[in-house]
């Protein structure tokens, strides 16, 4: 989703808002608006605040003990485009695999987005790039991450 690399982060914001005002409108949507929708859709907890005034300019610090709602989400958007590319190779098996252990394919994607968010910022700490053996080997390490062959 290369889109999202040179849009600043109101822009980032207002694309996820406007996506949600046009699924609740029953408005047609572009295909990145429908997924932008879908993984709201699937974070109800998220509406109210995302409905509210102050979604695009609110902070989020780690020491104020506050996610990132967009930041969470984006995550899911990341996983499923890595899932249906099957990039890092083998990561789609993972998902199967987890996504039957654990009876969802949106608790599979929260599982992978910890080792995801992990990944990223041990690389952005070093000052490279994310290692994507690495990261598929530690999802490969979760509970049933590795399908049966």
């Amino acid at each position: 989703m290369s889109f999202f690399q040179d849009q600043s982060r109101q822009q980032l914001r207002s694309r996820y808002l406007e996506a949600w005002r046009k699924y609740r409108a029953r408005a047609p949507l572009e295909p990145l608006e429908a997924q932008l929708a879908a993984v709201i859709a699937e974070h109800p907890e998220y509406v109210p605040w995302l409905e509210s005034a102050t979604a695009l300019e609110d902070e989020f610090r780690p020491e104020g003990g506050q996610s990132n709602p967009f930041l969470h989400m984006g995550l899911h958007l990341a996983v499923r485009e890595q899932v249906a590319t099957d990039r890092p190779a083998g990561i789609a098996q993972v998902h199967r695999a987890l996504a039957q252990r654990l009876k969802d394919a949106h608790a599979a994607e929260h599982t992978m987005i910890e080792v995801l968010a992990e990944t990223l910022w041990e690389a952005q700490r070093a000052g490279r790039q994310p290692d994507e053996q690495v990261y598929l080997e530690r999802l490969r390490r979760l509970p049933a991450g590795r399908a049966p062959a």
